[in-house]
């Protein structure tokens, strides 16, 4: 008789799981790697954990985006999708459509996202970047400057950005600094401060869309309302959700790149010292490399957004039902030893590395090159300009924000030797 000595299967989503999720992924992709679970809002849906069954989830026609295919009542009594987003009208955006509707969408915005308007970008970016470095640097300090590196740094710099980009005035940015932190602090927790902030987003994006009107711009929203104009078909209620949703996922995603990244270089202090050398060189090769390892290493995005069958099928060997809600856990997939050589390993020069921290198929992140320059300028310029960051604060002492989608910290304390003691 032999004994079973498989361990006992992980409790998920505690806020001790939140702190390190990997050893329960791993345990899933080997015991359980399409597994069938109730998530904290009282959905049920199944979690997809290998990097091959995950790929090919993420690109399957028969799962769609469309939450008009969730049955609440098969599936548990929560709701699936960003707080507030119906109540508002919010609801047609890339995230919840399907082709051809998701096709003519993606298509008007995506002229914004071009690796030729994101370089043009580069510069604003920068200045966005100093300027918040010079505030930390200026600070009134003694021996030792401190930051908290999320509120800060982090946190400002993609709002900022997708602003700009977006056509916000900078005396209305602020709003939506305020507006975008309520999600933050709050997108794991109870759900009428974001549902709240949403609405007022959502008021205020009409009003600028009606401003535009008058005055275009060369913003992204000007865009959107030149293309409706020209017989494009895009409502007001779409170029709102547009909107939005570039703003909601633009700028936690970057929030958490930038966060997760420089603290897993913190906590690797032979690799940071590499970065350092070669950025000390003018070789800016491994920062791309590094920036795509740190995506994978320790991505912002945890599960990819809500996806539902559409017919019966098979996804890793387990039979998925017309109507099943499904997360592929992009977290999981990307330490899959299957697919990445020493996984948990933090290599910045890993050249083989197809991760999907910004999914794959149709619904492939339209911002991964804005996320991409931000990512590279925020941790190079961190690394140049206080060269002798170190944490402030025992790891075991973090808290990392416990949403069902994203995975960052809530803070992240600093040290560093200030200017008037560098000499």
């Amino acid at each position: 008789m032999h004994e079973n000595h498989t361990p006992p299967a992980p409790t998920l989503f505690t806020w001790e799981f939140a702190s390190d999720p990997y050893p329960a992924y791993a345990w899933l992709r080997e015991h359980a790697p399409v597994h069938r679970t109730e998530l904290p809002s009282g959905v049920e849906a199944w979690l997809v954990t290998r990097y091959a069954d995950a790929r090919q989830a993420l690109a399957d026609q028969r799962l769609s985006k469309n939450p008009v295919h969730h049955s609440e009542t098969a599936h548990g009594k929560g709701k699936v999708g960003i707080p507030g987003e119906r109540s508002a009208n919010l609801m047609t955006h890339l995230l919840n459509i399907d082709p051809p509707d998701h096709t003519r969408l993606r298509r008007l915005v995506s002229k914004a996202f071009t690796p030729r308007r994101v370089a043009e970008f580069a510069p604003r970016v920068q200045e966005l970047t100093d300027q918040l470095i010079d505030a930390i640097l200026d600070k009134p300090c003694v021996e030792k400057g401190e930051a908290d590196l999320i509120h800060e740094f982090a946190f400002p710099l993609p709002i900022y950005a997708i602003c700009d980009m977006l056509g916000v005035p900078r005396e209305d940015q602020d709003d939506f600094r305020d507006w975008a932190g309520m999600m933050i602090r709050h997108g794991g927790g109870p759900r009428g401060g974001v549902a709240r902030s949403v609405k007022k987003m959502r008021t205020y994006l009409a009003e600028l869309i009606h401003r535009k009107r008058e005055d275009l711009g060369e913003d992204l929203i000007s865009g959107l309302i030149r293309a409706s104009d020209h017989g494009e078909h895009l409502t007001e209620n779409e170029a709102a959700a547009m909107a939005f949703i570039l703003l909601f996922a633009g700028f936690e995603t970057t929030v958490n790149l930038i966060g997760n990244g420089t603290y897993a270089l913190l906590r690797h202090p032979e690799q940071r010292a590499r970065l350092q050398r070669a950025l000390a060189e003018g070789d800016e090769s491994l920062l791309a490399t590094g920036v795509e390892e740190l995506l994978r290493y320790d991505g912002p995005v945890e599960l990819a957004t809500w996806r539902f069958a559409t017919q019966d099928l098979v996804l890793g060997g387990q039979r998925i039902a017309e109507g099943d809600p499904v997360l592929v856990v992009l977290a999981a997939a990307d330490r899959d030893p299957e697919r990445f050589a020493d996984p948990d390993t933090l290599d910045l020069s890993r050249r083989d590395n197809q991760h999907l921290g910004y999914g794959h198929g149709i619904h492939y992140c339209l911002g991964a090159p804005l996320a991409r320059l931000e990512g590279q300028a925020a941790i190079a310029t961190l690394l140049r300009r206080l060269p002798d960051l170190s944490l402030a604060a025992e790891p075991e002492d973090l808290r990392w924000r416990g949403g069902l989608i994203m995975r960052g910290l809530r803070t992240l304390p600093v040290e560093f030797t200030p200017k008037s003691h560098a000499l």
